[in-house]
């Protein structure tokens, strides 16, 4: 039968449920280097000795899979051998994996899009700007969709939506993707004290074990699903309040630097101020004699914000309850 491939013969390739290390490279896709190393640090089962060859089976195959789908969640090999030597003690992975699962799931209901080049470039201006398409690949807010030059995938739309709003408003591209990194950087040490706190408080209990039990594990895993929405609702209550506070001592700040003084106000050099003696003692020694009249000026600047907010907050409710009764 011309141009047909013949078969090898029987004798020169493994069985269904047999291998030889370089057919189970193959069909794992590890190297073969990296089998012996895993063989030697006691990952794999040992193989079959037959003859001057090593033969594998499918149980190999299945844990070189299973070791490569926890690297790629993060786990280190060390720990994925206390995971397996568990496992081959006969208690089970079934726990522990339910929980890797879960912590490795969604954090977020937002769904990933597409966007095309030139869709991104109408979004901003109109104006291609390389650097700045560069800049968002390297912060992961677009990723490259392989084989299509002209196209990314957009991970989180709303981050991508508000860079637009920011841009229409003339916010340079520069300055978002900076603002970016350093609340990058902020949000992370929140998430990183938000774990540091869950799992002092919470998930102690839950991991005292190496690995944890099936069902310790099992528990903890529906302990991250109650959790997961507490982090964001917390942040999001908090920078709610921050901004309201902030905002609001900008805007004041910003309308009231313009505001002339009146015609019956003396002017400030005539308005002497004294202190007391023992006032001036006391912050001589907090603060030492060059600085005492730049502290006393700082500290009543505070205290005239304070009370500026004090006084504007029951203003804006009345505003608020105008506005609701109207």
């Amino acid at each position: 039968m011309s141009g047909t491939q013949r078969p090898a013969p029987a004798a020169d390739r493994p069985s269904a449920a047999e291998y030889r290390i370089e057919d189970l490279a193959h069909a794992s896709g590890a190297t073969v280097r990296t089998i012996r190393a895993y063989q030697d640090r006691g990952l794999l089962p040992t193989p079959e000795r037959r003859g001057r060859a090593n033969v594998y089976r499918e149980t190999h195959l299945a844990r070189l899979r299973q070791i490569a789908d926890l690297l790629d969640r993060g786990y280190t090999l060390a720990s994925i051998k206390e995971l397996l030597d568990a496992w081959d003690a006969g208690r089970g992975l079934g726990g522990v994996l339910g929980l890797v699962a879960e912590v490795h799931g969604p954090w977020t209901d937002e769904q990933a899009d597409r966007i095309s080049l030139a869709e991104l470039i109408d979004a901003f201006g109109g104006v291609p700007d390389d650097q700045a398409v560069a800049e968002a690949v390297e912060l992961g807010v677009l990723e490259p969709v392989p084989g299509r030059d002209d196209e990314f995938l957009v991970p989180s739309p709303q981050e991508l939506a508000v860079a637009v709003e920011l841009h229409a408003a003339g916010v340079p591209l520069i300055a978002i993707s900076g603002h970016l990194r350093e609340l990058r950087g902020q949000v992370e040490q929140i998430a990183s004290r938000f774990l540091e706190f869950t799992t002092e408080h919470v998930f102690a209990r839950y991991l005292g074990h190496r690995p944890p039990t099936d069902s310790d594990a099992a528990e903890a895993a529906a302990m991250v699903r109650r959790l997961r929405p507490l982090a964001q609702q917390t942040v999001d209550a908090e920078l709610a309040r921050a901004m309201r506070t902030f905002a609001t001592r900008h805007l004041h700040h910003h309308l009231g630097a313009d505001t002339p003084l009146g015609t019956d106000d003396p002017p400030l050099a005539a308005l002497p101020v004294e202190l007391p003696a023992q006032t001036i003692r006391a912050v001589q020694r907090l603060v030492g004699a060059e600085n005492v009249t730049a502290f006393i000026a700082a500290a009543t600047e505070r205290e005239v914000q304070a009370r500026t907010l004090d006084h504007l907050a029951p203003t804006i409710a009345n505003m608020n309850n105008i506005d609701q009764n109207a």
